[in-house]
């Protein structure tokens, strides 16, 4: 239940990307030998990755928090294949079977499951992987993949920059024999994160942070320590709590070279940009503005971030119209944001908001983990009481969201 009480203010930490940690928690399958995350996120997605992980022989300690340990066994003993239902729990488990083929040469896995917003193929996975000798037999639920021997190198060129199928080849290619080329990679900085780590562990990775990876093969690759970076859309989050409250909130460890359009938009909005201290600061003002927003991949404005900026767009001063280049169906969650009294219009894969006064609070459903987390802060604005079902979704990309907008004055706490 959310409840009114102002401008927010006050320090807070995002902690780890969880489009980091869950693929990196899968690199960890490219070496025997205990591995060691910090800057780990309290968060369910972390806990079904750790137990698929366990399923396919892996030992994984969270008992220190933002923080595991994760112990890999020789390859003789690495299961390629667990329960469906692990899969079936979320998109990420697809970041799997890159490391398995290359490490094991066979993987068996359900279709993975995850947010509902919109058709996410796979074949960007299954081409690339095919053609580094991987030989695929799928059906409607499972994929089975098999290959002779160790993956071989290979030139891919990606047709879209695909963030996950980027992870996924590249995982596979720091073992491949020979040099292999990824082109149009996805530029996010949980990729570049994710390429630091396996370099830690010995790969040998030219070009992170470009749409142009270089990858030479090893013949393995050792346990390491890596600390996951910040979460920029967790961070996005609470910069947006302040701008719809019109409060001021510093994210401590907000990286700010890794949301660059973001904060253009943000003072697009009327927020003010504080880089002088530490992390990102952000005060909004008296009412937001208007402004149009398209996403893009990056470096543009993320698909995550647009369900934050619609529901702030919701109640700023004019007429806005956001644009999704991504993800055909995430706009599902605007109904609810109607059902508060918001004024949006959608056709195709843009959306008309005129902006209201004020919203009024009523019971409304979040149907993915940003889509759930924008209700929230639309909650913060509403007359009355909001309560948003579906917090379970928040749960699986937040840490503790209510308890940290709590701690900067917001009244949100878990329906009993």
């Amino acid at each position: 239940m959310v409840q009114p009480r102002g401008p927010l203010s006050g320090h807070v930490q995002a902690f780890g990307a969880k489009n980091a940690v869950l693929k990196q928690m899968a690199a960890c399958l490219l070496a025997t030998g205990t591995h060691h995350l910090t800057n780990v996120p309290e968060i369910t997605d972390v806990v079904m990755m750790s137990d698929l992980l366990v399923a396919l022989g892996c030992r994984v300690d969270r008992s220190v928090v933002h923080e595991l340990f994760i112990t890999v066994p020789e390859v003789s003993d690495i299961k390629t294949e667990a329960p469906s239902r692990l899969f079936e729990a979320m998109r990420a488990s697809i970041v799997v079977l890159g490391p398995l083929l290359a490490r094991c040469g066979e993987a068996s896995m359900a279709l993975p499951g995850g947010d509902d917003f919109g058709h996410r193929p796979i074949n960007f996975h299954t081409d690339g992987l095919s053609a580094m000798g991987a030989v695929f037999h799928n059906d409607r639920t499972s994929i089975r993949a098999t290959t002779d021997g160790r993956l071989r190198a290979t030139h891919i060129t990606l047709e879209y920059p695909s963030h996950t199928a980027t992870d996924n080849l590249l995982m596979a290619c720091v073992l491949a024999e020979g040099r292999s080329v990824i082109e149009n990679a996805a530029r996010e900085p949980e990729v570049e994160d994710l390429g630091r780590q396996l370099v830690a562990m010995g790969a040998r990775i030219e070009g992170l942070g470009t749409s142009r990876l270089t990858i030479n093969g090893v013949a393995e690759l050792s346990a390491a320590e890596h600390e996951v970076v910040t979460d920029r859309v967790v961070t996005a989050t609470y910069l947006a709590s302040s701008l719809i409250t019109g409060g001021d909130v510093r994210v401590v460890d907000a990286r700010a070279d890794h949301m660059v359009m973001l904060l253009r938009k943000i003072e697009a909005l009327g927020g003010v940009v504080d880089l002088s201290g530490e992390g990102v600061s952000v005060k909004g003002p008296t009412r937001l503005r208007a402004c149009d927003v398209a996403t893009l991949p990056y470096p543009g404005v993320a698909t995550d971030y647009k369900p934050l900026i619609t529901t702030m767009l919701s109640v700023a001063e004019g007429v806005s119209v956001v644009t999704e280049n991504l993800f055909v169906g995430r706009f599902r969650y605007v109904d609810e944001l109607v059902r508060l009294g918001a004024s949006i219009t959608t056709e195709g894969h843009h959306a008309m908001i005129r902006g209201v006064s004020h919203l009024t609070g009523t019971a409304v459903h979040g149907s993915d983990i940003r889509a759930a987390a924008a209700l929230v802060l639309a909650g913060l604005v509403a007359d009355g009481s909001t309560t948003v079902s579906g917090m379970e979704h928040v749960a699986r990309g937040y840490d503790d969201l209510p308890g940290r907008l709590a701690s900067l004055g917001a009244s949100v706490t878990w329906a009993t």
